[in-house]
């Protein structure tokens, strides 16, 4: 049983196709989804589905693998059963990869006004609210309203954060220069906010300051050294030392933060696993529980330290090869032979890409930035893409963007105002309107 076809627990499932068990894959989504181009969706630069694809269509061929379209809610680990939306399922070894979700530091409320970027529904959202700021503005006729509708802020300068602070600077300062008639939107004010001292905490000194100046030659103002204190329908509050400022907007974006999927408390309490602060999962060298060998944990959810004594990443390079790992424990366990050697993570480096032919990458031997940079990132997020098909679309689209400079997916999505109901108010300002006057 495998609970989450994200990059871990899809690649399990993989790689135990064909071996000799039976294989069931639970997932509340019917469809794998590459998070990290999740942003350029975002914004309008590719369709969701390029990046998604079902997990029926990935395993079809592994005639000992069934996909089910379901939300687990519960374990009995002494059972040895998982409940979910649809029933309850038997199992004999259980592999957990659900992931992670966004974190509001304890500020929950903030989430209606500030989404964040895990789900095709939160990049479809934020392409929504990116889009129709600039609508609102091009038809706005009062200065301080079209200054708020054409401010965004994006709280996280980690990969996320500077990720779509930069696309946001390509669209407003590229992209959609002759667009408009009313507004110019390179206008446009893109605040990222950080409370660390430098963007991308995790990277090096050399390849920060590239990350920054690239951003800065985006038209992003960035305000490292900042706390975001208060989130409101149109504003942020946010607190550098002393100083405390207060910014209109129309369009918060949330990169600041991440936690454990619910399922790590559930593993928790039915299991006695330990929890870091973080909500993930402690487990043993091999990816399993300390007190029960055959549930194992892998990708975000796990915290794990590997055989070299370093704790593994939340990225999906450290996911894919953890589930590959935990599918060659499993057979080798299946055939009766001894079990491979603790985990150890392989890094091949971190990117991040900062706008076109913009892009710092430490790839372990070598730390690039620029054109470069944007070029290996551009290969390695295309080869990455679990299917063939989507690897070519990915490719193309992004070819005839890179020449031309066209963004071609800016649609804004949801029900606009109805007719009617505009009328009716009308009419019944109108009539407020006359009443007062007769008074």
């Amino acid at each position: 049983m495998i609970v989450g076809g994200g990059f871990g627990g899809l690649h399990a499932a993989k790689a135990l196709g064909r071996a000799n068990c039976r294989v069931t894959l639970l997932d509340k989504r019917n469809f794998q989804l590459f998070q990290p181009l999740l942003y350029q969706v975002a914004t309008g630069a590719i369709p969701p589905g390029d990046i998604a694809i079902p997990h029926r269509v990935v395993l079809r061929k592994y005639r000992n693998v069934e996909c089910l379209a379901s939300t687990v809610y519960e374990l009995d680990p002494e059972r040895r059963v998982v409940r979910h939306e649809h029933g309850e399922t038997r199992y004999d070894t259980l592999i957990v990869s659900t992931g992670v979700k966004h974190h509001y530091f304890g500020n929950d409320a903030w989430r209606a006004y500030a989404p964040g970027l895990k789900t095709v529904e939160h990049a479809l959202e934020i392409r929504r609210k990116l889009f129709q700021a600039f609508e609102l503005a091009e038809a706005c006729e009062d200065p301080a309203e079209r200054r708020r509708l054409m401010t965004f802020v994006v709280v996280g300068a980690g990969p996320t954060g500077v990720e779509l602070a930069g696309a946001i600077g390509e669209l407003a300062h590229k992209t959609m220069v002759k667009d408009f008639r009313r507004i110019d939107p390179r206008d446009a004010r893109i605040v990222l906010v950080e409370g660390a001292p430098h963007v991308l905490p995790p990277y090096r000194d050399s390849l920060r300051t590239a990350a920054h100046r690239h951003l800065e030659e985006l038209g992003v103002e960035v305000r490292t050294s900042t706390m975001v204190e208060e989130v409101g329908p149109d504003f942020v509050r946010m607190r550098s030392g002393e100083a405390v400022e207060r910014i209109r907007t129309a369009t918060i974006l949330w990169a600041a933060g991440v936690r454990a999927s619910y399922f790590g408390e559930i593993l928790a309490e039915r299991t006695g696993a330990e929890l870091d602060r973080g909500g993930r999962v402690r487990v043993n060298p091999d990816c399993s529980l300390p007190q029960h060998p055959e549930i194992f944990v892998i990708g975000d959810l796990a915290r794990l330290t590997d055989a070299r004594g370093r704790d593994v990443p939340g990225l999906a390079q450290a996911a894919i090869q953890e589930g590959r790992y935990v599918a060659r424990l499993l057979k080798r366990r299946f055939a009766g032979r001894s079990a491979p050697a603790p985990f150890r993570y392989r890094d091949y480096g971190s990117m991040a890409v900062i706008g076109m032919n913009r892009a710092i990458g430490d790839l372990r031997i070598v730390r690039v930035s620029g054109i470069f940079a944007w070029l290996v990132w551009a290969f390695i997020h295309v080869m990455s893409l679990i299917d063939a098909e989507q690897r070519v679309r990915v490719f193309l689209q992004w070819s005839w963007k890179y020449f031309t400079r066209k963004e071609g997916d800016r649609l804004i999505t949801g029900s606009p105002p109805q007719t009617r109901d505009l009328r009716r108010a009308h009419q019944a300002a109108q009539s407020g309107t006359a009443d007062a006057g007769a008074g």
